[in-house]
């Protein structure tokens, strides 16, 4: 489980970091869009929202059934259906910070024993359960850079 354990604290880590950094950000800032067709930074973390939403239930449901065949999401859709440009900056965060919270407390009481669980996500292959939540800390981490950054 060391594998694990190094990506809960990674995951902790990240979570103790950023909504400090992101609450810096204003309305305008975070609402602009850096170019035709990219993500504002509203967008971008309402799109990590989402992941997180999405990643929940791969979270819970791989620990209850191995072999799972799961949907995939429509990122693009997902994001402009939920309008994130609308939504106070303030709001967002405090929410992205709260569910990723839950998040890490699932993966602290993870089964160890059901780590390699599989599952296929939308027309994937087959991926363990271990896989998807490295994936997921590094999406996570990958995403909240380009905030940063742009």
């Amino acid at each position: 489980m060391s594998g694990i354990k190094s990506t809960v604290i990674e995951f902790e880590r990240i979570l103790d970091e950023s909504s400090e950094i992101l609450l810096k950000y204003s309305e305008d800032e975070t609402s602009k869009k850096p170019s035709t067709g990219k993500w504002s930074k509203k967008e971008i973390l309402g799109h990590l929202i989402d992941s997180a939403t999405n990643n929940h239930q791969r979270f819970v449901r791989m620990q209850m059934e191995n072999n799972l065949r799961l949907p995939g999401y429509e990122q693009e859709q997902w994001v402009a259906l939920q309008h994130y440009n609308t939504i106070a900056w303030n709001e967002l965060v405090r929410f992205w910070e709260a569910y990723n919270l839950h998040l890490l407390h699932v993966l602290r009481n993870i089964n160890p024993t059901k780590l390699s669980n599989i599952g296929v996500i939308g027309n994937n292959d087959e991926m363990t359960l271990e896989f998807i939540i490295e994936d997921y800390v590094g999406h996570l981490k990958h995403h909240l850079e380009q905030i940063v950054v742009n």
